[in-house]
């Protein structure tokens, strides 16, 4: 079955298609050239998969494209699909996630969004309604921009039940809702704070990405600005599971599709450098769950000073499954077999914002 492996950039998006397994690829682009990718998502519940991709014009703003035919053709509607209702004196900067809801909603999509807000879609993904619960909490007014602005950057709908809900900001950290959204709760006992003088504050941590598997749904695991957690209580409690890496400042973190208790994530150097340590172009894996890691290196370059960002790294649903990142200068890594070994799949492209891989 052919993979498909997009790729959004600061200056539009690529489209990459396997047939024979994942040893090669063909890569088509840029579409929707001259705007950044933020989110990109790819639903396959339906017969025929549909891209999304939130695309943003210096010109034109912010808008989602849609398409039915694996790229070939896009639908981007006259009005603005995600829209701020007018009471809230807000405009939409940009989308940050685009994700299918579960299986038992095939219409459900959400979009998590600059400024930090959770929008609802029943019809694919064409329009969106702002998800009142999450924007009128209490807590919103503390939310503040992170390094890379105020926004919902992680959307992780529960697989079996569609009352739940887990989101995770920078900065506020992560709040989830068990009643389809009407109200939510901070979800952040354990995970530390290091850039406020309470360490362990209610809300206000700057969680960069976090990633469950739908076979467990109550284990959680989260990549924060300094910090590595597992939740085995969706995301009441967490606990470090820093130790055996080389930096525990990084943004993605990603699950395998049928092991979940296997993890991957990319460590920088913290703050003022964020290179790979050493510039060793190295992803970390660990096997069980965070308790050990270990570096993936064969086909990955040393001498590499490039950053991987939050949305940036990803996994198809393939076995031996397939993992992926892009970097801030450009280029894309795919592995084949679990992370064993690396390939380049694309290189001098725009800084890379998003992937996401799926057979299609």
């Amino acid at each position: 079955m052919p993979v498909l492996l997009a790729i959004g950039t600061r200056k539009g998006l690529w489209l990459a298609t396997s047939t024979d397994d994942r040893a090669t690829w063909d890569v088509t682009g840029p579409h929707h050239p001259m705007t950044e990718v933020y989110a990109v998502g790819i639903d396959t519940r339906r017969a025929t998969p549909r891209l999304l991709a939130g695309v943003t014009s210096e010109h034109f703003g912010p808008s989602v494209a849609t398409s039915d035919d694996l790229g070939a053709t896009w639908a981007e509607p006259d009005h603005a699909p995600i829209a701020f209702p007018a009471d809230t004196g807000e405009s939409l900067a940009r989308a940050w996630q685009l994700v299918p809801g579960p299986a038992s909603e095939p219409d459900v999509v959400y979009a998590g969004t600059e400024p930090s807000a959770l929008f609802r879609s029943t019809d694919g993904g064409r329009t969106y309604e702002l998800v009142r619960g999450l924007w009128d909490h209490p807590h919103r007014e503390h939310w503040t921009p992170g390094g890379g602005g105020k926004a919902i950057h992680t959307v992780l709908p529960h697989p079996t039940d569609p009352a739940r809900v887990t989101v995770a900001m920078s900065t506020g950290g992560v709040y989830r809702t068990a009643d389809g959204g009407a109200s939510w709760a901070a979800s952040n006992t354990g995970i530390k704070a290091v850039h406020v003088p309470d360490p362990y504050p209610e809300y206000g941590q700057c969680v960069h990405k976090v990633t469950r598997h739908p076979a467990e749904p109550d284990r959680l695991f989260a990549q924060v600005h300094h910090g590595v957690y597992r939740s085995d209580d969706a995301g009441a409690t967490w606990q470090s599971i820093a130790d055996g890496l080389p930096s525990d400042f990084g943004f993605p973190i990603v699950v395998h599709p049928h092991r979940p208790e296997v993890i991957y994530t990319f460590p920088l150097v913290a703050d003022a450098m964020r290179f790979p340590p050493d510039g060793r172009c190295r992803v970390y894996r660990s096997e069980d769950a965070g308790k050990s890691w270990e570096a993936l290196g064969p086909g990955l370059p040393d001498g590499y000073w490039a950053g991987v960002m939050r949305d940036a790294m990803c996994t198809d649903d393939a076995d031996p499954a397939g993992v992926y990142f892009g970097s801030r200068t450009g280029d894309v890594y795919a592995s084949r077999d679990d992370g064993d070994s690396w390939q380049l799949v694309a290189a001098h492209l725009p800084d890379v914002l998003s992937v996401r891989a799926a057979r299609v």
